[in-house]
């Protein structure tokens, strides 16, 4: 019996070893004349559209990406990740000024920040930055929209009990300046600055006040975050704010500033649909895998975060990882991959709000860490890949399964490199590969920070602002990165061994 279990093994390992080049060009040949990545990233993004984490849209693209990986033949599961205590949905905005002059305003407002009563206009004042200031004018702020000072960086306006003490620091320490230059009227001395730079001063006590809302400057093109005290389990659906927070267009609102400041009639009018719901609302992660054939308890890991941003679509961040991961998937099941080790795809929630999916699967599967082989993750904008750095002792076998690649796309060329040994991460960074690698999993990640046929692409553009649409993902950049981690994916299952962590990580 030893030795018949011995021949059964010794016939796999041979059959596993004879399918993958055949396998890999079955990749291939799918892949360059039948690729779906851009069609993927066109019903994640234009007809689902921006998915933040505890929205109906995000609940969507869960479902949607589960019935895509079971059609195409794999097993999957929607793993609970946490709950959020607030939903959110976001649907359309306008606004308009009015008066002297007229012009269709170009805004946004942060996730999970309130919008108006229905269509809601008002004049225009210019916060006040000192006691003094406030007093002379409170009667004017009832039904007004307020120009604050500051340029936005994508959040609303900080409330609550340390937002409002600081700010009274500051009031009282302008008050102190007044009081001291005041003294100084015709007279030679140094004049001491108010604060400019903090906006709402008197945030509270223009609310009190009847304010319609704030408005902000924004630098093109407009970021857009979230509010943080609703996101972060600060409030009740009882609790939320009452006042927008409006990040306008900087050209636009240095013009209604000027316009306010010389007492000209200028007015505002914004309708802004942003609706919640009550939790507590359910996120899970979507994990697909395909099992291993020779060693199933052993694993190559792949992921990209499905949730988004919704002042635009999630086209690139990420729906630029999201389509490429998908699509990898289906070209193995579609070329019948029979992997040695098991192929997990995880699409992560709540990456956007702290690498919420990836930190809940890697606590809740704990057990599983010291058998991933390497962690892969897409999360870099929609380039092609063009090159690995690899464990030494693996080169020579990763250069055998970069061939198929480099004849498909020789354009891009594809380069094995000598990976690096560095010291495992103390903490997580700005991807959920990260999550992974402070736990010492190996988590490298193929190079995709070049553009070789230059179509311009800055990811600093679209990063969490309004331009991260469907437009900005590179279609053959997308279809060639969806056949290569395919490839990537099932040599790395296929090793003879599982990466060395000490070439990865020197402690």
């Amino acid at each position: 019996m030893k030795h018949l279990f011995t021949t059964l093994t010794l016939l796999l390992a041979t059959a596993v070893a004879v399918a993958q080049p055949n396998t890999a060009r079955r990749i291939v040949e799918l892949g360059t004349t039948d690729n779906q990545t851009m069609h993927h990233l066109d019903m994640l993004v234009n007809r689902i559209g921006g998915r933040p984490t505890g929205s109906a849209a995000g609940e969507t693209a869960e479902q949607w990406a589960a019935d895509c990986f079971r059609r195409w033949g794999l097993e999957v599961d929607l793993e609970p990740a946490g709950e959020m205590r607030l939903g959110f949905n976001r649907a359309g905005w306008w606004g308009h000024q009015s008066g002297e002059e007229s012009a269709t305003l170009h805004f946004a407002t942060p996730s999970y920040s309130v919008g108006t009563r229905g269509p809601q206009k008002g004049h225009v004042v210019v916060e006040p930055r000192s006691q003094r200031q406030f007093d002379r004018m409170k009667g004017r702020l009832k039904g007004a929209w307020v120009l604050v000072n500051g340029t936005s960086a994508g959040w609303t306006l900080a409330r609550g009990e340390k937002a409002a003490a600081q700010r009274r620091a500051i009031i009282e320490a302008n008050a102190e300046a007044e009081k001291h230059n005041y003294a100084l009227r015709g007279k030679e001395g140094e004049r001491k600055p108010l604060d400019e730079k903090t906006p709402a001063l008197f945030y509270d006590e223009m609310v009190q006040a009847g304010v319609l809302g704030f408005v902000q400057a924004a630098k093109l093109p407009i970021r857009a975050l979230y509010d943080t005290t609703a996101v972060r389990g600060g409030i009740d659906f009882d609790q939320l704010p009452t006042t927008p927070t409006i990040l306008l267009s900087e050209e636009q609102y240095n013009r209604i500033r000027t316009l306010a400041e010389q007492r000209r009639d200028v007015e505002l009018e914004f309708d802004i649909r942003n609706h919640f719901r009550p939790g507590p609302i359910p996120y899970h992660n979507v994990v697909a895998r395909i099992e291993g054939a020779k060693y199933p308890d052993e694993y190559v890991v792949v992921g990209a975060h499905l949730d988004s941003y919704d002042v635009a679509t999630g086209g690139v961040d990420c729906g630029s990882g999201v389509s490429v991961v998908m699509e990898a998937a289906r070209l193995l099941a579609a070329a019948e991959a029979k992997p040695a080790r098991t192929i997990l795809f995880i699409l992560y929630a709540g990456e956007e709000f702290g690498l919420w999916g990836s930190s809940a699967w890697v606590e809740q599967h704990e057990e599983l860490l010291p058998k991933i082989s390497n962690l892969f993750n897409r999360d870099g904008g929609p380039m092609p890949y063009t090159g690995f750095s690899v464990p030494r002792s693996l080169v020579k076998q990763y250069e055998k399964l970069a061939e198929p690649l480099r004849e498909c796309y020789p354009d891009y060329g594809f380069t094995i490199d000598t990976l690096r040994t560095r010291k495992v991460p103390t903490r997580t960074g700005g991807t959920d590969a990260s999550s992974f690698a402070v736990k010492g999993v190996p988590a490298v990640q193929m190079n995709e920070w070049n553009d070789p046929k230059g179509y311009g692409f800055d990811y600093g553009e679209i990063w969490h602002t309004e331009r991260d649409t469907y437009r900005k993902s590179i279609p053959e950049y997308q279809e060639q990165a969806s056949v290569a981690m395919a490839l990537m994916l099932l040599g790395t299952a296929n090793l003879d061994q599982m990466w060395p962590r000490e070439e990865v990580y020197n402690e």
